[in-house]
């Protein structure tokens, strides 16, 4: 299905943007460039690379050829202009901010970030100057309140990692850019099947490529979208002499691969966790269930506007706080109690004590991070399979004894 902009679709361009076979000897797969070096024709021609007055090849720490492809089919569907890719997610996150702010900055952040960007910010960037303030982005007027000439990034998440905060995005970047600030959107949880930033109004897109766009969990990977310019300061700033987290030509060819069937596998993942979260919303072990899709969440409104679907992510709360939920989590027996998430397995784990476990008990209560807070990433076994699995931990974590019908039928 071709867009409104006359673009192939997202599936087409996930599968062949950037890449001829033809040019290649016929190969299907583009090959992998297994190389730390380039070879130059003279000496004259590698000065003017250096010099960047010809465009090619240097030093895989900078670029290489399957990386390049990787970037050209993340950059086309984002809807940036181009893209740059790391070694994990937090080397695209760590490599944006070396590269863009400096001592006497001051950034604005969500209330809820992933634990390892939380830890950056407040123990590593601040560290070297940089003042970092936790806002309330899901309202917008605390934003215009918070925002000052001194702020150089407004960072968020949305949904939120673990809590499925929704940030509007749009209304975000119009308060963000009438300081010069620039927007920085973690995208990682929809991936750009389910949710496009740039295109709401957002500077820079960042992401885990470790979660779906590789969908598989055996790489770590990241990625940042955004205009010609910046990507070309981060990677000679923050890529190159900053972190260094580079990313190999092998796992540049397996999310290349991931991302031909990102769509079937977000339609799925979508399709599970809508069916799971409403069944968690009416156990009665569950006080509360967190989903964009469904007309309870607080943000279902702007979720509605800015996402595709609502996404493979769950997190709930149960009665009974922490000790019900290690019981719960516990008592699954194919879910696996893991960290991660957007892999073909459904991953259960409890952020107060393992991703998040970087905030004090006190910045846990304040940023809305419960003990008894549980995460799910629901992933593409057959569903019935995953609600009578859920229904047998909940079970356990309960208290009962009984074999569910669900179980017996399983």
């Amino acid at each position: 299905m071709t867009d409104l902009k006359g673009k192939k679709g997202f599936a087409t361009r996930a599968i062949h943007h950037g890449y001829n076979p033809l040019d290649h000897q016929g190969a299907l797969n583009p090959p992998v460039y297994m190389t730390s070096t380039f070879a130059f024709e003279s000496a004259a021609q590698g000065g003017r690379r250096f010099a960047e007055e010809e465009a090619g090849y240097i030093y895989s720490r900078i670029s290489n050829p399957t990386l390049a492809l990787l970037e050209e089919r993340m950059a086309i569907l984002e809807g940036g202009e181009a893209a740059l890719v790391t070694s994990s997610g937090m080397g695209a996150i760590t490599s944006v901010f070396w590269t863009l702010v400096k001592p006497g900055d001051e950034i604005i952040v969500d209330r809820t970030l992933y634990g390892c960007t939380f830890s950056y910010f407040r123990h590593g960037l601040e560290r070297f100057g940089v003042t970092t303030r936790h806002v309330d982005l899901t309202d917008p007027a605390k934003l215009a309140v918070a925002i000052s000439d001194k702020t150089r990034i407004v960072y968020f998440e949305t949904p939120a990692n673990p809590n499925m905060r929704v940030v509007d995005i749009a209304a975000i970047s119009e308060i963000a850019h009438s300081k010069s600030a620039t927007v920085v959107v973690d995208n990682t949880y929809c991936s750009p099947y389910l949710q496009r930033p740039l295109e709401l109004g957002a500077d820079l897109v960042v992401h885990s490529a470790t979660k779906y766009l590789g969908g598989h969990g055996d790489l770590t990977a990241g990625a940042v979208v955004g205009t010609a310019e910046a990507m070309h300061d981060i990677r000679l700033i923050g890529l190159k002499d900053m972190t260094g987290a580079v990313l190999s030509p092998q796992d540049a060819q397996l999310i290349l691969r991931g991302i031909k069937t990102l769509n079937l596998r977000m339609d799925r993942h979508c399709a599970s966790a809508m069916t799971v979260a409403r069944y968690l919303e009416a156990h009665p072990l569950v006080s509360r269930v967190f989903y964009p899709g469904l007309k309870s969440f607080e943000q279902y409104d702007i979720a509605q506007k800015q996402m595709e679907k609502s996404g493979g992510m769950i997190a709930f709360e149960l009665n009974g706080g922490l000790e019900t939920g290690r019981k719960m989590i516990d008592g699954c027996q194919m879910i696996v109690r893991a960290v991660s998430l957007g892999d073909a397995e459904t991953l259960i784990q409890h952020p107060a004590t393992m991703t998040h476990s970087t905030y004090t008990a006190e910045e846990r209560q304040e940023y809305d991070i419960t003990d008894s807070l549980v995460r799910l990433s629901v992933g593409l076994e057959e569903v019935e399979d995953i609600l009578a699995d859920l229904e047998m931990a909940l079970d356990v974590a309960g208290g009962s004894n009984k074999v569910s019908m669900m179980a017996r039928s399983a």
